[in-house]
């Protein structure tokens, strides 16, 4: 018979629980499902290794660590850095979106000015 050990159930049990928070956020619409799937994943993965002994053992073994609960740690911290990385990009890519319709709103206002001074409109202000 195989023995989990106190912290082995915490992480399970943990990871399960961030599943199911996972999926009420998409539930209600406040995560993407582009998100959520790596964060179920993620979850899916430590809970197993959490309930799975024999597996985690293994696992530590073939890495070269030197207890389980740190195996499950170097997962989820490797997670973290994958998501901070993922995020990363993410931003960088809205930032430089950003920046582009910032930069079409400028010209589109200078010409909306061009067409009001070439018809001889009052000027409204900044609309």
């Amino acid at each position: 018979m195989v023995f989990l050990s106190r912290a082995q159930v915490v992480t399970a049990l943990a990871a399960v629980l961030l599943v199911l928070v996972v999926l009420d956020l998409v539930r209600r619409r406040r995560l993407s499902e582009e998100y959520s799937l790596l964060w179920v994943v993620s979850t899916v993965i430590v809970a197993i290794l959490g309930f799975s002994t024999p597996l985690l053992r293994a696992l530590t073994h073939a890495l070269g660590i030197l207890y389980e609960a740190s195996t499950v740690f170097f997962f989820g911290l490797g997670f973290a850095t994958a998501m901070l990385l993922f995020l990363s990009l993410k931003l960088s890519r809205l930032g430089t979106e950003h920046l582009i319709l910032t930069r079409e709103l400028a010209f589109l206002r200078l010409e909306v000015e061009r067409l009001r001074a070439a018809q001889g409109h009052p000027d409204r202000g900044n609309a």
